[in-house]
């Protein structure tokens, strides 16, 4: 397919193709660079578009392959980073890690130490990770009572840590 064969199929197609990308993006720049980057795969695979019969399906298909690209791309940067047991720790790390492990021993000792419907609280909300209406329902307690109960237990712990806050 040549220069004005490729303009003659796909360049009428461009504002359709504006329009999705916007729904897509919700940007205008966004929709810009997306069109451009979809005119950019065509022009590209342009040796294998004879066979297409329909250039606007074809090219929206194409632009949306190329949104979710993007953003699979983009999702695979921002991902987590690998297990620390796949990473080799340094000589200082070992130590760093000793020692937070041995402020995690003494953290679980102050709320074993803790009164009753402080222990409970805490022990729920940040070593079970429950919501606070979930708390609600297992305590019977309200979630303003929750949230002072909690908030009173970590001072609690802090200050005997000697943590300033």
């Amino acid at each position: 397919m040549d220069q004005a064969e490729f303009k003659r199929l796909f360049l009428p197609c461009s504002r359709k193709m504006f329009s999705v990308a916007w729904r897509l993006t919700g940007n205008d720049l966004s929709a810009e660079d997306l069109v451009q980057d979809t005119f950019l795969r065509l022009w590209n695979k342009r040796g294998e578009l004879d066979h297409v019969l329909n250039a606007e399906a074809y090219s929206i298909t194409a632009l949306k392959h190329v949104f979710y690209d993007q953003q699979r791309k983009a999702h695979l940067s921002e991902a987590d980073p690998p297990p620390d047991e796949l990473n080799m720790a340094a000589d200082d790390d070992v130590g760093r890690d000793v020692e937070n492990r041995d402020v995690a021993a003494a953290v679980f000792r102050l709320i074993e130490r803790l009164p009753e419907p402080q222990r409970t609280i805490i022990q729920m909300r940040d070593v079970d990770d429950m919501a606070y209406e979930d708390i609600a329902t297992v305590t019977g307690l309200s979630q303003v009572n929750i949230r002072v109960l909690l908030s009173r237990a970590r001072k609690r712990i802090r200050m005997e840590l000697g943590v300033k806050s």
